[in-house]
């Protein structure tokens, strides 16, 4: 078998940029269900995908139950891609087994009592909530969208013996969020084939489901994330179709709407390769937000999306994980985005867990006149960008998209994040410049990182020490490593200036003594950051560019040079290399070499600029610079590393907002840097 899929015999007048038909889809599903197998000993027996050591499920001292729960995600995530496959070819076999016959055989045995696979049932276990939840709702899922490939197939007592397991952690306690689509999702598969439910539980968790809305096609899941595309769009579109229609018409117009609303700037996410972009958490899922795609052919008046363009992002992020060899760990996905990467995975997740990527699978359920296969592929926006970049405002969620024409990659800025968590709280996520983990002795790839110099925190003071008389549990030895910040605030956008505040110590101290107020305009491949400092104590900050991978064990090449109006520091390796140049307010330009950070490689090289400030009071200060990326191997202008022709610093703005600035830019705009009622413009 090949070490990694590759497109056999692609069709280029179809898919000029990627070679992929349906045909392709049905060949790539496969050959990860051949690696797959190689985990089954047999066809009675369950996937036996090796243990990971670390933070993931199961370890060897993890209970019964977590080994039953790891055999079912296995078994339901693979299904994701043998679902669809087998919707396709109904008699398909991977290594000598009938994908029908083992799957129907599992889930039989999962479900039913006195058999070493059985699931626990909730009232067996304490009340809480379980993976089975999560697995039922992506299992019933799929069986709503493809009622043709496992129901069917059993007798009705069969049917009967496993609704009782059903019904149970379909009618158990569940939690926030988008985990009352899993219940949802199996209280109704157990409606339309027959079975009583609790009918005002239903309910109940569809009016939760609607409640989370935000706007612009959004849903509030802790943060903003990921998870409104593959959950509440694509597994609600789902049920629209197999059920809302038909029992809950109203509340499917309402998901149907948002739907919509999500598909005017979906694109936007991708690269112009379809590359995804490394964000917020659950990274082992990587290409489920391609679910997105097929889906939308599945709205009840078409899909809004050019259908060419779909299938080639679709099909150009599927390419990105599953042709490289080190995606695969133990012949399956790999706990992590390329290769395996402990710190990038939750406790939630256990080996099986990354097959929930391949929910833009569901593209097989398509016929085969669908315009998202018969569409010839091109790319959309693209094209008319030339070296300028795009950008959408999604005020709701507090999310800016930048396309950059120049380079080919594309952002999200986030702004409205609510903790310190790398996958969430960076200044901006990258296609192509994956984002590494925090580097608590500083220089963190895109992040603005913080340590205190306070000598009341040297001292593990308080720093209200003096007014209160007594300390809070402030420990000198946690002030002595860099932090970021603990939360990202959206203040808007105003006349082209995307305004935020990165609040870096929490309550109580977080007052207005520990802020960052961000002001950033977009550039063509980067950006331009003027960034107002209210630390009010003695600190050091560092600012870093994205990150540059050791392909190959070869380190980045980097260089340093200036004048006196700026400092740049640059940084290279094959087929990308990046650029920081600082004009003011900051002390030095440095380059820092990580070890287990990025998501590539076990190293990494960070260019970024440094300050430390020393004075009881420091004063507000501006800090002024511009970070650039590259996806080719070309040289710098000099006009891109001088994007700057002219800095006017006022101490008070025309609007009476204390310091702010006036820009000309080599490009011919002039712009205002104004931070007036900042703090009244918070929205979180």
């Amino acid at each position: 078998m090949d070490a990694a899929f590759n497109v056999k015999d692609p069709d280029f007048r179809a898919s000029p940029y990627t070679g992929m038909t349906k045909r392709h889809y049905i060949d790539c599903a496969k050959y990860l269900l051949e690696r797959a197998f190689t985990h089954v000993a047999d066809k009675d027996a369950p996937f036996a995908f090796p243990i990971v050591p670390g933070k993931t499920y199961p370890q060897v001292d993890s209970p019964p139950w977590r080994f039953r729960s790891h055999e079912f995600e296995s078994l339901e995530r693979t299904l994701t891609l043998a679902a669809p496959l087998m919707h396709v070819e109904p008699e398909v076999e991977i290594r000598g087994i009938r994908l029908r016959d083992y799957y129907c055989g599992q889930l039989y045995k999962m479900f039913t009592p006195g058999n070493p696979q059985s699931l626990p049932l909730p009232e067996d276990m304490p009340d809480a909530t379980y993976q089975f939840t999560c697995e039922f709702g992506g299992l019933f899922k799929t069986l709503l969208l493809l009622p043709d490939v496992i129901w069917p197939y059993f007798t009705q007592r069969q049917k009967d013996e496993m609704a009782a397991c059903i019904s149970a952690w379909a009618h158990h306690r569940t939690t926030q969020n988008n985990w009352r689509i899993f219940n949802l999702v199996a209280l109704s598969f157990l409606k339309k084939h027959g079975y009583r439910i609790d009918e005002d539980l239903l309910k109940s968790h569809l009016l939760w489901v609607v409640s989370y809305h935000s706007g612009e096609g959004w849903y509030l899941e802790q943060t903003y994330n990921y998870y409104t595309i593959s959950l509440f769009i694509v597994y609600g579109t789902i049920w629209c179709r197999a059920f809302g229609d038909e029992h809950y018409p109203e509340i499917a117009a309402t998901i149907e709407r948002s739907a919509y609303e999500m598909m005017k700037t979906y694109p936007n996410f991708f690269a112009r390769d379809g590359y995804i972009n490394m964000w917020a958490r659950s990274i082992c899922y990587r290409t489920w937000i391609s679910g997105g795609f097929p889906v939308s052919f599945m709205l009840k008046d078409g899909s809004p999306l050019d259908p060419g363009w779909a299938r080639r992002l679709c099909s150009g992020s599927i390419l990105q994980f599953v042709s490289r060899q080190d995606f695969y760990f133990n012949d399956i996905p790999a706990l992590g985005f390329y290769g395996h990467r402990e710190y990038m995975v939750q406790n939630y997740s256990c080996p099986g867990s990354p097959f929930l990527m391949f929910l833009p699978f569901i593209c097989l359920a398509l016929p085969d006149d669908s315009p998202f296969w018969t569409a010839r592929e091109n790319e959309g926006f693209w094209p008319e960008l030339g070296t300028a970049s795009r950008i959408s405002v999604l005020e709701k969620p507090g999310l800016v998209l930048v396309n950059h024409g120049k380079t080919g990659a594309s952002e999200i800025v986030p702004g409205k994040t609510y903790y310190d968590d790398p996958n969430y709280s960076k200044l901006s996520y990258n296609t192509h410049f994956p984002w590494e983990d925090h580097d608590p002795e500083g220089g963190t790839a895109m992040e603005y990182a913080f340590r205190s110099l306070d000598p009341r925190d040297l001292r593990g003071e308080d720093i209200n020490f003096y007014l209160t008389g007594r300390t809070i549990g402030n420990e000198a030895a946690a002030r002595a490593d860099y932090s970021i910040s603990k939360s990202m605030v959206y203040n808007g956008i105003r006349k082209g200036v995307l305004y935020r505040q990165a609040i870096m110590r929490q309550p109580p101290n977080n007052g207005v003594g520990y802020i960052i107020d961000l002001a950033e305009l977009s550039l063509p491949g980067g950006v331009l950051r003027v960034d107002r400092s209210r630390l009010a104590f003695e600190h050091e900050l560092t600012l870093g560019c994205y990150g540059l991978p050791h392909l190959g064990g070869a380190a980045a090449v980097t260089k340093t040079f200036g004048d006196a109006r700026r400092k740049v520091i640059t940084a290279a390796i094959a087929g990308r290399r990046v650029a920081l140049v600082a004009y003011s307010g900051w002390d030095d330009l440095r380059a820092r070499v990580h070890s287990g950070r990025n998501a590539e490689t076990d190293e990494s090289t960070v260019i970024y600029a440094h300050r430390k400030r020393l004075a009881k009071n420091p004063a507000m200060e501006l800090m002024i610079s511009v970070l650039l990326h590259r996806t080719d191997d070309g040289a710098w202008t000099e006009e891109e590393l001088d994007p700057i022709r002219s800095i006017q610093i006022m101490d008070i703005t025309p609007s009476c907002s204390a310091l702010g600035a006036r820009l000309g830019l080599r490009d011919g705009r002039s712009v205002v840097i104004d931070f007036a009622d900042v703090d009244g413009e918070r929205r979180c």
